[in-house]
């Protein structure tokens, strides 16, 4: 007795061929975002606008500019917070971005790995 495929099953060249196609488009698409990231600067200010923080797309701390009048040599506890918090909330951005340009690209598809 011969099994049965249902109809389509019979030739999945064509289709693994389309398949294979469409997901090295997307990991184009993801690399070229990636990059894009990468090159990007986030900056945030916290306390406000006496902290700001710029980072990279790629997550390179690059700088802390402080008011003067957040510099107080009784409280540096608070300076360490808004530099902590700053820091933080910058990090979350180029999160959220990433996030959001990698659902974009896989339609929400989480493949792990891959980003």
């Amino acid at each position: 007795m011969k099994a049965r495929l249902p109809q389509g099953y019979g030739n999945n060249t064509q289709n693994m061929n389309q398949m294979i196609r469409k997901a090295q488009k997307m990991q184009e698409e993801m690399e070229k975002a990636q990059e894009e990231i990468k090159a990007k600067e986030y900056t945030t200010t916290v306390g406000g606008g006496v902290v700001e923080i710029t980072m990279t797309g790629d997550k390179v701390l690059k700088s802390v500019k402080l008011k003067p009048e957040v510099v107080d040599p009784e409280d540096v506890e608070t300076l360490q917070d808004l530099i902590i918090s700053g820091v933080n909330e910058v990090l979350r951005q180029v999160e959220t971005e990433t996030e959001e340009k990698m659902d974009a690209i896989s339609g929400g598809l989480n493949i792990p790995g891959l980003f």
